[in-house]
């Protein structure tokens, strides 16, 4: 039995990596967010591509203290000796509700082109895709935001990006008419977050929604690492994680009664 990859191999001297000779071909001369690029489309990406790929990348990078970074910061407390757990645990905290709604709203919107035919309009579309959900009784992906409100700083900005480099498209037409007529639904504001602009936006560069939520990983996972050096830069009894520790076990109170034997 022969096993097949066209991811890596390593030789005496030399590494391949999708093709590429890794050392003279890829070192130092690409982005990481390149790598992750090739790793997906068995490519390089073109200098639109690569630009917009790192904009998606930088903008769900860091956003303060969410589960995932407070997550992080506790495992540190707990495994010092082992950052790569703390990575891991804040990892596992980025979900649908926090990091994750991107492909939902990439597959919400493929699944409205090949129901409803993608060569309708994007305001007949968002439509047809907003009554579905209705009837569906399914929650719209991508939309609110407990802080930015009515608008979403990063949404805005990697739009911009994306029409300069040509990326704004069916995908992210759409996505902006659900927008209006959502908001115009509801009778009030309610934002398109930055994951679900980057949900159409990666769309729209034809990657499969599948692997979408790989980039916001990879973007988390090195957002992280700030939040583990500033654990380490406050000494353990002044860290966030062990203040949040500290204040948990000052204001809990057992309520259990006990167990009376007979």
């Amino acid at each position: 039995m022969k096993f097949e990859t066209k991811v890596g191999i390593s030789e005496t001297d030399k590494i391949f990596v999708h093709g590429y000779n890794l050392v003279d071909d890829l070192i130092g001369n690409i982005t990481l967010a390149d790598m992750a690029f090739l790793g997906a489309k068995h490519k390089k990406p073109t200098e639109g591509e690569s630009r917009m790929l790192n904009a998606v990348m930088v903008a769900i990078c860091e956003h303060g203290f969410t589960p995932s970074s407070i997550s992080t910061r506790l495992t540190y407390l707990g495994a010092p000796e082992a950052v790569q757990a703390a990575v891991a645990a804040g990892l596992l905290g980025a979900g649908s509700v926090y990091l994750g709604a991107m492909e939902q709203v990439a597959e919400m919107l493929e699944d409205g082109f090949k129901k409803h035919g993608a060569d309708k309009s994007a305001a007949e579309l968002a439509t047809l895709i907003l009554d579905d959900l209705e009837l569906q009784g399914k929650q719209l992906p991508g939309f609110g935001h407990p802080i930015h409100r009515p608008v979403d700083p990063r949404t805005v900005k990697l739009f911009e990006i994306a029409k300069e480099l040509g990326f704004y498209k069916k995908n992210s037409e759409t996505i902006n008419e659900i927008s209006r007529q959502f908001n115009e639904r509801k009778g009030k504001p309610i934002t398109l977050n930055a994951v679900g602009a980057i949900g159409a936006i990666l769309a729209d560069m034809d990657f499969d929604y599948r692997v979408m939520k790989s980039f916001a990983v990879a973007a988390r996972a090195v957002g992280l690492v700030a939040h583990i050096v500033e654990e380490i830069e406050s000494g353990r009894k002044e860290g966030v994680g062990q203040k949040l520790f500290d204040f948990i076990e000052e204001n809990t109170e057992y309520i259990a009664k006990p167990v009376i034997k007979v």
